[in-house]
């Protein structure tokens, strides 16, 4: 039943026809949902859907939460594209037999912009920003020996100086192990949830409702109403590979492959190789074959410590962008 279970979900991500490959850029809210947080996965080409050893890879599949063996914080920062802000904090609490709770924030924020119109195109003197926030708690719990499974629900609003908009999303992912120490296969769907709009005072207006006419009141109180979108609902389903070439290197081969609701489909391949359990260097290619990307190449490395009952984890990512040029990411992490 399980293995059938995660087949149908394999078949559903990648049988796609050539219709629904066409991009679909720029046709749903909440884009900032599909930023990955991890810096070790993001060197590894952001391949994570079959890891589960950090908190953080819950964003991937909510299934590797079932996984960890301890509580923890894990805390993600990255200078984004365009002087824009990213960060992404993930808490996990084991609560035995019962499986694992946790919960995330995501923040992404442009800082301050001039106002600018027609009439004023050097700036009004104004400034706004552009804000999202997300609020997610999920949970997850080992099913048998080698069967996860998880689920997420999250609550997200975007603001664009004095309107926002709010929706509810929800993650659901399974990871089943065909060998203890082997061949991992993991699948998840993020983000599917309600359709959200703007809505706030940006959006009151005056307004003439028949300029031709003189004498009439060209000040009428108005408000613009905007079309609603769906979120970007993202379809995961990979391969992970764990392979031990003695007991102080050890190598993780992991590749993944998306069906997103608004752009085509794409692959993504990484690897890690870790060096006495301690230090850790990572590359990878993301989105291959994905129409009109200009992402590509990802590095990364990172560092574990153990200190009596506390693990600590240090992790770098880097990514290229193609001409919005390069992304980095840093991850700190504590387990206990």
């Amino acid at each position: 039943m399980k293995k059938n279970l995660l087949f149908g979900m394999m078949v559903l991500a990648m049988g796609t026809s050539s219709i629904l490959a066409q991009s679909k850029t720029g046709t749903s809210v909440g884009e900032f949902l599909l930023i990955e947080p991890s810096a070790r996965i993001a060197g590894m080409g952001n391949a994570g859907v079959t890891v589960y050893e950090e908190i953080q890879a819950a964003y991937y599949n909510p299934a590797a939460i079932g996984h960890l063996t301890g509580s923890g914080v894990q805390v993600s920062h990255s200078p984004w594209l365009a002087g824009i802000t990213y960060d992404y904090v993930g808490t996990a609490l084991m609560l035995g037999n019962f499986g694992n709770l946790y919960g995330t924030v995501t923040s992404l924020n442009s800082g301050e912009i001039d106002v600018r119109t027609v009439d004023a195109p050097l700036g009004t003197g104004e400034r706004y920003t552009v804000s999202d926030l997300a609020f997610g708690l999920g949970y997850g719990r080992r099913v048998s020996d080698r069967f996860y499974v998880g689920l997420q629900v999250t609550y997200l609003q975007e603001t664009i100086w004095h309107s926002s908009m709010s929706a509810f999303a929800m993650n659901v992912g399974t990871l089943y192990q065909i060998s203890p120490d082997g061949l991992r296969i993991g699948a998840s769907i993020s983000n599917w949830g309600t359709r959200a709009k703007f809505d706030g005072r940006d959006l009151r207006i005056l307004y003439d409702q028949d300029p031709s006419k003189f004498g009439g009141n060209r000040a009428l109180p108005a408000e613009l109403f905007t079309d609603d979108f769906p979120l970007p609902i993202l379809f995961r389903v990979g391969l992970g590979l764990p392979i031990t070439i003695d007991e102080n290197n050890k190598i993780e081969l992991a590749a993944d492959a998306f069906h997103p609701s608004d752009n085509a489909e794409s692959v993504s391949f990484g690897a890690e190789w870790m060096f006495f359990n301690t230090f850790a260097v990572r590359g990878g290619y993301q989105n291959l074959f994905q129409q009109d990307s200009e992402v590509g190449l990802t590095l990364g490395a990172g560092l574990r410590y153990d200190m009596n009952a506390f693990k600590i984890n240090f992790d770098y990512g880097w990514a290229d962008y193609g001409r919005l040029e390069k992304t980095q990411r840093l991850t700190l992490g504590i387990l206990f």
